[in-house]
Order: C-alpha cells, then sequence, then structure tokens
C-alpha cells in the first residue's frame, strides 16, 4: 500500500500544471522621524579675565593693618528698615532694600599711599545692583570702584552727593555674575594713580588728584526692584613706597 500511494503522488507531481506566484514587492524602509534632533549647544558668553600683573603694584611694604570683622566698633553700624550695616561672623554685612545705597566707613585711618584688599561676597545681588570699596574717604566724600552684578566694574568720584564717572564700565571675568559669588578687591593707591585689582589682576588704572588722602570703606547699592546684601570680609592694608614717573609735559 505504500508503494501504491507514493507513485501515485509522484506521478500527480509529474501532470501538475505549474501556477506562476507574482513577486511580492519589498516595502522600501520607512525613515525614523526624529522628533527630538540635536542641536548644537550654545556657548555662553564669558568675559576674558586679565593676567596677574603683579609689576602693576610696585613698592608694597610691610602690612600696616589686618581687619577680621570682630571689633563693631571699627565701623559705621546702622540698621534700619530700608539698610543695615552690621558685623557677624567675622564680615561686614551690608544689606539695602529696592533703591537704597548703603555704605560703611572704617575709623580712625588716614591712607595716603597704600594697597588694600578685601574679599566681598555677595549673597543677593541681581541686575544694575553694585557693591564694592571706598578709598579717600570722608564722610562727604570718596572715591567709589563699583563692581555690577552685570559683570563690569566702573570708578566714580562722590563729593556732597555729587557724582562724577571717571571710568565708564568694563567688562571683567573677574566679577561673579550675581549671587553668591567671592571675589579679592584690591586697590593700589599712590599720589593721584589708583588701580583697580581683581583676584589678583589688574582691571584699570585712574590718576584723580582731588582727594590725596582718607580712610577705607565699603558699600552696596540696589539699582533694582529687589534688595542686596553683600558680605565683606579679610581685610588687608600694607604700605606702598613708590615714587611715580614724572610725565613729560606737553609742548
Amino acid at each position: 500500500m505504500t508503494m501504491i500511494f507514493t507513485s501515485c503522488a509522484a506521478l500527480d507531481s509529474m501532470n501538475a500544471t505549474p501556477v506562476e506566484i507574482p513577486a511580492t514587492e519589498t516595502p522600501l524602509p520607512t525613515a525614523t522621524i526624529d522628533w527630538f534632533p540635536s542641536t548644537a549647544t550654545p556657548t555662553l558668553g564669558v568675559f576674558a579675565t586679565n593676567p596677574p600683573a603683579a609689576e602693576m603694584r610696585p613698592g608694597l611694604g610691610s602690612i600696616i593693618i589686618t581687619d577680621n570683622f570682630s571689633n563693631s566698633s571699627l565701623w559705621d553700624i546702622a540698621a534700619s528698615d530700608e539698610a543695615s550695616a552690621a558685623i557677624e561672623n567675622n564680615s561686614l554685612i551690608l544689606a539695602a532694600q529696592s533703591g537704597v545705597h548703603m555704605l560703611s566707613l572704617r575709623h580712625g585711618d588716614v591712607l595716603g599711599d597704600f594697597y588694600a584688599e578685601v574679599t566681598a561676597r555677595p549673597n543677593l545681588c541681581r541686575g544694575n545692583d553694585d557693591y564694592g570699596i571706598l578709598v579717600r574717604a570722608s564722610s562727604a566724600a570718596y572715591y567709589r570702584f563699583a563692581l555690577s552684578c552685570t559683570g563690569t566694574v566702573r570708578m566714580d568720584r562722590l563729593s556732597n552727593g555729587t557724582k562724577l564717572n571717571l571710568q565708564a564700565p568694563l567688562p571683567s571675568g573677574d566679577v561673579p555674575p550675581g549671587a553668591p559669588g567671592e571675589v579679592r578687591i584690591g586697590i593700589w593707591a599712590v599720589g593721584p594713580e589708583m588701580r583697580l585689582f581683581l583676584n589678583g589682576r589688574y582691571q584699570f588704572s585712574i590718576r584723580e588728584p582731588s582727594y590725596p588722602s582718607g580712610t577705607i570703606g565699603v558699600f552696596v547699592n540696589s539699582a533694582g526692584d529687589t534688595p542686596v546684601v553683600v558680605a565683606f570680609s579679610d581685610l588687608m592694608i600694607q604700605n606702598v613706597d613708590y615714587v611715580l614717573p614724572t610725565r613729560t609735559p606737553l609742548p
């Protein structure tokens, strides 16, 4: 029985009419949609920093004053609803509400030629708010080196409420862009020339003879709708023994 079935199956296979099977087209691959294509990451603009310039601070001598801000009697201390100056945790903390300028002067120092450094730590600082150091200062007049929270530095001369800008704002990579931040502010002052340093790097120089001596101070200024708060610490002042070169008179 097995042989009969096998032969019939072979015969049927030889007499069968072949059926043409149409070829099936292979569909083209569908492109994968990238719903979130990668894009180049933009590079944020960063202000350049100046290289260290030790030669820009000639004549540095002995340290004559160090202040760790532990003695509140050495500084102007005050408090109100609009502004305050207080000694806390070895820092002089200045705070000012919107639109208010607050300063504090050190008592008993009359400095002519000197180099001073102080650390500033902005804790709340936005936009055009600024802070910094006052030199050759009195209760009525002083020079003001200002650091803006937009990343610029400038210098003003103030006398009885009248301000004269001596150095227009300059961008600096050493200025903290807002808060929190930290910067070491240095002032080299000899005769009519004053030079600003941030983190040991030279920023600019101004010659201005109006105030030959005075004390040191610090300040904050809120230029926007929010308060500004900055802590100052680690004041150091050195003697400077240097004579500025005599300028050749113009013909």
